[in-house]
């Protein structure tokens, strides 16, 4: 089943691609959520004028991305964990008490785009990826201090 994509998705494409799916990724996931629109001919249509409309909108959630990347990159976390001898944490610190910190400081960034390889499990400094837009990612710098 083909589909215009409504929003970027990592796995399938950007906006306005018309791509092949499965039809019932198509009519139970995607175009429940509006995230696509089935590409009939009336859809192609329309898909035309939409295109520049998505252009727009593309670039300008790119600059807002970077924008954000550039506040992220700016910002320095600093969390307090218990930890005992050499610095080893009793428990770890994973992305989501990284998203809930920034969440209470005014950053709206869902834990799935936070980066971790492991959970961090020592005191130190450590540098976080976080995806903020396909071609946007910023680095943070978070600290585990001993409480």
């Amino acid at each position: 089943m083909k589909v215009i994509l409504n929003e970027n998705i990592e796995s399938l494409g950007h906006i306005g691609d018309v791509v092949k799916v499965a039809p019932g990724y198509a009519r139970n996931y995607l175009i429940p959520k509006k995230l696509a629109v089935v590409a009939t001919e009336g859809n192609a249509k329309a898909l035309e004028h939409a295109k520049r409309q998505m252009a727009y909108k593309k670039n300008k959630s790119l600059e807002a991305a970077k924008n954000l990347g550039a506040k992220l990159e700016a910002l320095s976390i600093v969390l307090s964990h218990r930890a005992g001898e050499e610095g080893k944490l009793f428990g770890a610190v994973t992305n989501m008490e990284i998203a809930s910190f920034l969440k209470t400081n005014g950053f709206d960034i869902d834990r799935k785009n936070i980066v971790l390889a492991d959970a961090i499990k020592h005191t130190g400094e450590f540098s976080v990826t976080v995806k903020i837009h396909p071609e946007v990612t910023a680095t943070l710098k978070v600290t585990v201090a001993a409480a």
